[in-house]
């Protein structure tokens, strides 16, 4: 079975932790950059969740080789400060899905 690893700063490490992922806590995007290249390698990896400003500072030829492989999966997350702005939360997702799945999706708030 694989693994859901995430790369992300010391201060929301143990949250991932408490919610039973692995966790690589860095303090640098050097540093984020270094274990995204290592953990590609890693057999075990299924999904590799990076913390969006680490994800945001990947080099060019490491996002070309994320592109190109089948495993690990490799997302960005959201930061606090990113999910928090409400006027961007619905463009960011729809980023998201359209990375996921290829295309763009309309995200509409359900009425009731």
């Amino acid at each position: 079975m694989y693994k859901v690893i995430v790369i992300t700063d010391p201060e929301t490490a143990d949250g991932f932790r408490f919610a039973g992922v692995s966790v690589v806590p860095v303090d640098t995007k050097e540093a984020a950059r270094e274990q995204v290249k290592i953990l590609l390698d890693d057999p075990d990896a299924g999904i590799l969740a990076v913390n969006e400003s680490f994800y945001n500072a990947l080099d060019e030829k490491t996002m070309e080789r994320i592109d190109k492989v089948y495993r690990p999966i490799v997302i960005p997350l959201p930061v606090k400060e990113t999910v928090e702005m409400a006027g961007e939360r619905r463009a960011y997702l729809a980023r998201l899905i359209h990375r996921a799945v290829g295309f763009d999706i309309t995200l509409r708030s359900r009425e009731t």
